[in-house]
């Protein structure tokens, strides 16, 4: 290999694992309820599309729209299986979501994809676009007695 072709891999595996981290980041600043961080993630001009919302617009309503939901209700995402397709400041890529959730008080187990588009701004990745499509939902019970079930 050259010298180019050594520096151009390079590159390559650094943006891709920038961009695996954006993601991992994303699913830790959630689990934290970090709504500022979790903004600071998106571009300015950023969307994200989730199922039955209207899609959110922009850092700042990002930034309002993270503050209500993380408000009261909890979410525990694992994000894994992450494919990303570079090209020079852009990037595309899917993530698959495992999800716990506590939501208006119901326990919620879930899985799903994260459908990204990805803009190199200021040396930094960050997300444009995250939609999030979910493919099951179920509600897990706890046992009241304290007890373990019978079989």
């Amino acid at each position: 290999m050259t010298q180019t072709t050594d520096q151009g891999v390079l590159r390559e595996l650094a943006d891709k694992e920038a961009i695996r981290d954006l993601a991992r980041y994303y699913a830790h600043f959630v689990w934290q309820r970090d709504v500022p961080a979790i903004a600071e993630l998106f571009t300015e001009d950023a969307q994200v599309d989730t199922p039955e919302l209207p899609t959110i617009s922009g850092r700042q309503a990002i930034l309002e729209s993270y503050q209500k939901m993380l408000g009261t209700d909890e979410f525990h995402p694992f994000v894994h299986n992450h494919v990303v397709e570079l090209d020079g400041d852009v990037a595309t890529g899917t993530c698959y979501l495992d999800l716990r959730a506590t939501i208006d008080g119901k326990e919620l187990i879930s899985s799903g994809v994260y459908d990204d588009r990805y803009e190199r701004v200021d040396g930094t990745w960050k997300f444009a676009y995250r939609k999030v499509t979910m493919f099951t939902l179920a509600s897990l019970r706890k046992q009241s007695s304290g007890q373990p079930p019978r079989s």
